[in-house]
């Protein structure tokens, strides 16, 4: 059932990878390369096959955490969620958390008693791929989303009780745009505080042709660039319990906290990075990757 490649969060390494749909409904990100292959085009799995794949695999193990794949299951309607979050409960009784990437325009024609309704049956947690809380950026990269936008799912999510994983990619404003990239991801977090929060480093393993066709005058940050973009956003960052990641295989630098507790010590570490290169542990390029 598996059609590679497959993507997961890194907290997800756990986890059983249940595919639901195969690639994402907008798969037009410039920067995004995962689901860009032609074998990758979106569908949704029938109902079917997706209990086919849960009775394959119960009794095998005890299975905990269920991740939901592809890149963006919350595009199905909230009955073929609760549907398959039955099927999960039913034939995997052991599992406590179901998790799954979401895009905030998938979140827009569900209501709060609905995202409610899938808490209940199981799905815990949403990863929203925010990407940048500045609008200029969003539409030089052709996210499809808005300050605002983001803002309303992340608020929906929360008042249904779905924790959310937000993740804001270092780097992807470029040189020119870089200050209000990182201001107005802080602004964006601060407005609608995430249980967690994770940076990426942006990259482009495939080259960077089809991200400058919209985005032309992109110019990549350099290693010290990036760091002191990530040193500004947390510096903007007024979170009191916010459990925070950079520790992605893009990052260079790997930094684990609780922000606000935290924060000082983050911020040390990053300029210490910025300071002493040599002395900061930071991750090889060889190691790093998507």
């Amino acid at each position: 059932m598996y059609i590679e490649p497959v993507f997961r969060p890194p907290s997800e390494a756990q986890s059983l990878i249940l595919p639901v749909t195969n690639g994402c409904s907008w798969n037009e990100c410039t920067f995004c390369e995962m689901y860009t292959q032609p074998q990758k085009k979106f569908r949704p799995f029938a109902q079917e096959e997706i209990e086919a794949f849960l009775q394959r695999v119960a009794g095998q193990y005890p299975i905990k955490r269920v991740f939901l794949a592809d890149g963006d299951a919350m595009v199905l309607s909230t009955k073929r969620l609760l549907a398959i979050l039955e099927a999960i409960q039913r034939i995997l009784p052991t599992v406590e958390r179901v998790s799954s990437y979401c895009l905030p325009s998938n979140v827009k024609n569900k209501s709060v008693d609905e995202l409610k309704e899938l808490h209940d049956a199981g799905l815990k947690l949403a990863y929203i791929g925010c990407e940048s809380g500045d609008d200029e950026v969003l539409r030089l990269v052709n996210k499809s989303e808005t300050f605002d936008s983001s803002l309303a799912c992340l608020q929906k999510l929360g008042d249904a009780g779905i924790k959310r994983s937000v993740m804001i990619l270092n780097g992807l404003g470029g040189k020119k745009l870089s200050p209000q990239h990182a201001l107005n991801s802080a602004r964006l977090m601060n407005a609608a505080p995430p249980e967690f929060l994770s940076t990426l480093v942006v990259s482009f393993p495939l080259g960077m042709q089809r991200f400058q066709n919209r985005y032309p005058d992109f110019e990549i940050l350099t290693q010290q660039e990036l760091f002191m973009e990530l040193q500004y956003l947390i510096s903007e960052l007024d979170l009191d319990n916010t459990v925070f990641r950079s520790d992605h295989a893009s990052n260079y630098l790997v930094l684990k906290g609780r922000l606000g507790r935290d924060k000082p010590r983050l911020l040390s570490e990053i300029q210490q990075a910025i300071l002493n290169p040599q002395q900061a542990r930071l991750r090889p390029e060889w190691a790093r990757g998507l």
